[in-house]
């Protein structure tokens, strides 16, 4: 990739630092009584509730109560988070190196649509598998949508990260597994590229920026 003029790189979380495979999340719900789950969350599009957990207007226990109508009778809160953990996966080892080393390089920044409930699962990971309380040390500042209240690929998300790490677009590269999350991110006049799946940032980026 060439990366001439870049100062700023801005990652996704899911999909791109994370492995995250939403069929095992499908496939839970399926088990405790929810046969269309996707037809309510995916990639590519999801129902209002899931927007609103993800900009910080639906707590967890409403988020649970208002998907106990689709479930099993007596489906405990635990069975219900660990359906809505399903999806996630790992972080690689080589991966969270290769970006400890590429912030030498870059200023680098976290742009994620992504919720309270899914984060605790994921520092909980990195405590168990890495020893890290977070990824915060990796980026220069990290934008969560639920706790700034706006979500990817809504313009005004990007040009907020933009006025507010003081960044030009021109000078910013921004990775998503997303397409309409890369359409929203052109808006804004970024430059972006589309991660495929599969793929991963240790390939796209590779060794010789680090030289």
């Amino acid at each position: 990739m060439m990366l001439r003029g870049i100062r700023n790189i801005i990652f996704d979380l899911g999909g791109v630092i994370i492995n995250i495979d939403y069929h095992l999340c499908v496939e839970s719900f399926r088990k405790i009584g929810m046969e269309n789950f996707d037809s309510l969350y995916s990639k590519a599009r999801q129902n209002d509730l899931f927007d609103q957990l993800e900009k910080g207007r639906v707590l967890r226990k409403d988020f649970y109560n208002r998907l106990r109508p689709y479930l099993k009778n007596n489906v405990h809160e635990e069975e219900i988070e660990a359906a809505w953990n399903a999806m996630l996966l790992d972080i690689p080892k080589e991966r969270l190196l290769f970006l400890e080393k590429l912030k030498s390089r870059f200023r680098l920044f976290l742009l994620s649509n992504t919720n309270e409930i899914h984060l605790s699962a994921i520092n909980s990971y990195l405590r168990a598998e890495h020893n890290l309380t977070g990824l915060s040390h990796l980026f220069e500042k990290e934008y969560l949508s639920c706790r700034i209240g706006m979500r990817k690929p809504d313009r005004e998300l990007f040009d907020y990260v933009l006025a507010d790490s003081s960044i030009s677009a021109e000078e910013t590269l921004f990775i998503d597994d997303s397409p309409q999350h890369i359409e929203g991110a052109a808006q804004s006049g970024i430059r972006s590229y589309l991660l495929e799946k599969e793929k991963s940032i240790n390939e796209l980026l590779t060794p010789d920026l680090l030289a």
